[in-house]
């Protein structure tokens, strides 16, 4: 019998034995092959399969077929090697070239190796050494990886293919490139058909406007959104934001932190921090709550403001803040507190608000609970109040360069030598002066009223407690105390001994020292509506079910 033949009669028991016994113990089958041989001293137990001009060798595995140039088949062992433009498919659903790969029918896994090009409906994959597992559904790389999608190149070190759902997982140096943004991470599982992506370890998002860090998220990036955690920052619109938790979205131009948040805007050098804050870049405004604090440096000092709620509004050329309810201020030389404050830095305004009172307020209250309701600042040991209160500082240098009160003056001083005695003037109108940011004069007019301790310079023994009213009044400072009082227009008042001057007389109508609710420290600010513990994580997202990491490469 030709040898020719005999390959033909041994290939075509094989088929048919193959066939009969396919069903049941699983055995590779050889649908084709230009011929055969052994060589049992190199290959025991192989037989040898081998193209010609008209035929490549073909095998099959439950619904795998796989041609080559070269196989070395060890039924026995229901193994094979392929080698020689290997061409893998797997129904229309896989198609898969490279020089050389094993496959075991027991475990059904395959080792692809040179040059190993995957193709999916969705995607395609390129790298040098890839494992095919078909039972679990996996295609797992330890070699670098380029993959390829509708709208992405996705590149790493090691990568995983779930190919049932339609998920890759990589791992080392992982990059993702789309016309419109970059990924990089230290691992990445990216669900092909909804485009998302979790992050795992640090990773970077680079879009055209913004740029996001993080440990931990998830990335929709055919929308461009996510939310994102541990470190996470995103570098937006001239800002800083960080927080336990963030949320963008890049179409909306909108951008939400959760717990510990700052927002630094690095143009008019101001921080703002709080536990929930919101971002809209078209409107120029962010909203700041829950223990809500703005820091803004005036003359190379911080003013930290604290509310319920802080906005900033506007252009960073003119922005603007407002604080809402409960406003609380500290510099090193300044104190205050107010129901809301609004900050214009690009004219350099702070204004000090009141809320209105109700029609109920204005039929009961009396002049102390108007001024008990009225903003209020300390410089350093004098407490003012008013309707309204205006801090200007100049734009250039910011320093603090005057001081205006509209309605219902009223400042108060601790008088030092004496147990209960204060020092006291009120009036309609005030206008001040600072020098060297320290409030250096104010001139009080319409209606004023003063209560002042006089002493000897000698002994410091008490003259008397002048009373007295006029039309307007001049104060000078020293080291942050009155130093001098000049009456400016025909004052009409004494000054009496201290036991011809009843207590009830020593202090004008409205007053009220409101010392208790002067701010100290930077926890003075806040109070017990500002617990950290009190807000829980808001924005929340679960990764989807772990899978075991990278499987080692298989063996025969």
């Amino acid at each position: 019998m030709k040898l020719s033949s005999c390959i033909s009669a041994v290939l075509i028991a094989q088929f048919f034995l193959g066939n009969l016994f396919a069903q049941e113990s699983k055995i590779i089958q050889i649908r084709q092959a230009g011929g055969s041989k052994q060589d049992q001293e190199q290959y025991p137990d192989a037989n040898i399969l081998f193209k010609t001009d008209s035929k490549r060798v073909i095998l099959y595995h439950e619904g795998a077929l796989i041609e080559s140039d070269q196989a070395f088949f060890y039924s026995k062992k229901n193994y094979f090697k392929a080698i020689g433009d290997v061409v893998f498919t797997q129904g229309d659903s896989l198609r898969m070239t490279c020089n050389t790969i094993e496959y075991n029918g027991e475990t059904k896994i395959a080792l692809a190796q040179g040059n190993v090009y995957l193709e999916r409906p969705d995607m395609n994959l390129r790298t040098q050494i890839l494992n095919l597992d078909r039972i679990n559904e996996k295609a797992f790389y330890n070699t670098p990886g380029v993959i390829v999608d509708s709208t992405s190149t996705l590149t790493s070190n090691q990568g995983q293919y779930f190919m049932n759902q339609k998920k890759y997982r990589f791992i080392s140096d992982v990059t993702i490139n789309n016309p419109d943004y970059t990924v990089n991470s230290e691992q990445l599982d990216y669900f092909t058909e909804s485009n998302q992506a979790y992050l795992y370890g640090n990773s970077k998002i680079e879009g055209k406007t913004y740029t996001v860090l993080c440990e931990r998220g998830f990335y929709d990036t055919e929308r461009e959104k996510g939310i994102f955690k541990q470190n996470a920052t995103l570098y937006y619109d001239n800002k800083i934001i960080r927080g336990d938790s963030l949320y963008f979205e890049s179409d909306r131009n909108y951008a939400a932190a959760t717990k510990n948040i700052s927002i630094v805007d690095t143009l008019n050098n101001s921080i703002i921090t709080g536990h929930y804050g919101e971002i809209f870049k078209e409107k120029d405004s962010a909203i700041i709550t829950r223990r809500a604090m703005a820091v803004n440096i005036i003359d190379q000092d911080s003013l930290f403001i604290h509310a319920d709620t802080l906005v900033a509004t506007g252009p960073e050329e003119k922005r603007i803040l407002r604080a809402y309810y409960d406003v609380r201020i500290l510099k090193s030389d300044i104190r205050g507190r107010s129901d809301s404050l609004y900050l214009d830095e690009s004219i350099g305004l702070t204004k000090l608000l009141k809320k209105p009172l109700t029609k109920q307020q204005v039929q009961v209250f009396t002049e102390q609970d108007n001024n008990q309701k009225n903003p209020v600042l300390w410089f350093d040991k004098s407490q003012m109040t008013g309707n309204e209160i205006q801090l200007l500082s100049n734009t250039q240098t910011r320093k603090l360069d005057s001081l205006k009160i509209d309605g219902n003056v009223f400042i108060i001083e601790k008088d030092t030598l004496s147990e209960d005695g204060y020092q006291q003037i009120k009036g309609g109108i005030l206008r001040g002066a600072f020098k060297e940011s320290k409030l250096d004069n104010v001139v009080i007019t319409k209606n004023t009223e003063m209560v002042y301790y006089l002493y000897n310079d000698e002994d410091l023994q008490l003259i008397g407690i002048d009373k007295t009213t006029c039309s307007a009044l001049k104060m000078e400072f020293f080291d942050g105390q009155i130093d001098a009082i000049t009456f400016l227009v025909s004052p009409n008042g004494d000054v009496y001994p201290e036991e011809e001057l009843p207590k009830n007389e020593r202090t004008l109508k409205g007053f009220i020292w409101r010392i208790d609710q002067r701010p100290e420290t930077i926890e003075d600010l806040f109070d017990e509506n500002d617990r950290e513990e009190q807000f829980p994580e808001i924005l929340k997202f679960q990764y989807p079910k772990e899978e075991n990491t990278f499987t080692k490469k298989s063996q025969n």
